[in-house]
């Protein structure tokens, strides 16, 4: 392994991507220090600590920020509304033509259907940034001052906060098609697995802390139950990588022909099509967790409402939906077991896999192509995501079975984290491999 990192050092072009990437990352992580005009940092952050009932809320917000929102800097709401773009693009595709036409135009395709999610990146981090702050005015009467976008007097402050957290997330989206374009990896990925890397340290501090028998430091209780959630999650390292190279490989025969002298004869290639057992990633705890926190942002905007029929109703679901509940898991971990399966339909739909095999003339040995086709591919679609849904439906209920109720708030963003830490990882180092093998004809890993 030393060897291999040395080779890499010895390549210039590759030395180059691996240190652009590195030099990103770090304006990403500067970025995290500016702060948005007008609003102290101080007073989110305390806010924030005090409001139990956001902070499960929030929380997924600063884990995809680096822990930026705490401190309400211009990358405060991260990329989680260029992720939600993306996803609608990818849904939309399945329903308006002209977007499935431009997925099967190749380069020129993707490039329309990456300017089409930056456009709808935009509105929607100035709706989620509106959002924000109109929650927390309502628990701040100081913010709640100066933050109103009907009341002409605060109207351009209040703009200004909006433009400062939009202008953010689309500088985060430019780094990252930069890292992309020049460097190592995917960098939308990169740049959350840097954000959630920069808080292991302080959440480890947490840990040991809260695990202590007296809350306020360090003993063995705190160092034994600390062990057994590592020890937890190397296992489901583990299994995470296990699963997320698992696949299904169909056989698939595609004509060929060669020359054999003046002689021109016809032959079968054999290739395969790989399913993944996970090809939805960790798009469905995004979705089961916004559905879930759905009512306690609702219940919030609610407070100051005269209609107390429906302020008690989302206050009894809140109640329900508390994290401390074992019911709260099993829904979650039904709701992402339901995702997987819509989300990875979702996509294979759009792929006409069957389509285009009939188009090449390739057929699966044994199957009729066209109807046929796309009916045995579904069916064996199926069969493997219900292992890729019950993997990740106990991968987000697991971090619950060895904390105490008071820290299982964070259940839910340790289980997406790690996912995301495994699978930019992996996607990381088989680009690594590529570039190796490319330049040296050996892989990095052997």
């Amino acid at each position: 392994m030393i060897n291999r990192l040395r080779t890499i050092w010895t390549i210039p072009d590759l030395r180059n991507k691996i240190l652009f990437t590195i030099g990103m990352l770090l304006l990403v992580r500067v970025a995290a220090f500016v702060p948005v005009p007008g609003v102290p940092a101080s007073a989110i952050s305390t806010l924030l600590s005090n409001n139990t009932s956001l902070q499960q809320f929030f929380g997924l917000l600063d884990v995809f920020s680096g822990g930026s929102f705490s401190t309400f800097s211009i990358i405060a709401i991260g990329v989680y509304p260029y992720i939600t773009a993306s996803i609608v693009v990818q849904l939309l595709q399945g329903i308006i033509p002209a977007l499935g036409a431009w997925q099967r135009e190749g380069e020129i395709g993707q490039n329309r259907l990456a300017q089409l999610t930056r456009y709808i990146t935009v509105p929607l981090a100035l709706l989620q940034a509106f959002g924000q702050m109109a929650i927390i005015s309502q628990l701040d009467p100081t913010l709640a001052a100066q933050f109103n976008l009907l009341d002409p007097t605060k109207f351009v402050p209040t703009l200004g906060t909006m433009l400062s957290l939009t202008a953010g997330t689309m500088f985060l989206v430019w780094m990252g098609e930069l890292i992309t374009e020049n460097g190592i990896g995917n960098g939308i990925s990169l740049i959350i697995f840097a954000n959630i890397m920069v808080k292991v340290p302080q959440e480890i501090g947490s840990s040991l802390i809260s695990g202590s028998s007296t809350g306020s430091g360090i003993d063995n209780g705190s160092i034994i139950s600390f062990l057994e959630s590592l020890a937890l999650y190397a296992v489901m390292t583990l299994v995470m990588v296990y699963v997320y190279q698992a696949q299904r490989r169909i056989p698939v025969q595609y004509p060929t022909k060669r020359q054999i002298g003046a002689t021109i004869r016809g032959g079968q290639e054999t290739t395969y099509i790989p399913l993944q057992v996970n090809s939805a990633g960790m798009i469905p705890l995004i979705f089961a967790s916004s559905i879930l926190l759905l009512p306690v942002v609702i219940a919030q905007f609610l407070t100051l409402s005269t209609n107390k029929t429906l302020v008690n109703w989302f206050g009894n679901v809140r109640v329900f939906l508390d994290s401390t509940n074992w019911w709260y898991w099993l829904i979650y971990g039904l709701l992402v077991f339901a995702f997987t399966y819509f989300y990875a339909i979702v996509l294979w739909e759009q792929q006409n896999t069957a389509e285009n095999l009939q188009k090449q003339g390739a057929f699966i040995p044994g199957i009729r192509p066209g109807p046929r086709t796309a009916e045995y591919l579904y069916r064996v679609l199926k069969y493997i995501t219900f292992g890729g849904a019950i993997f990740l439906g106990v991968v987000a209920v697991a971090p619950a079975l060895l904390t105490t109720s008071a820290n299982n708030s964070n259940n839910i963003l340790q289980a997406a984290s790690l996912l995301i830490i495994v699978g930019v990882v992996l996607d990381t180092v088989k680009q690594l491999e590529a570039q190796m093998v490319m330049r040296n004809y050996s892989g990095f890993l052997r």
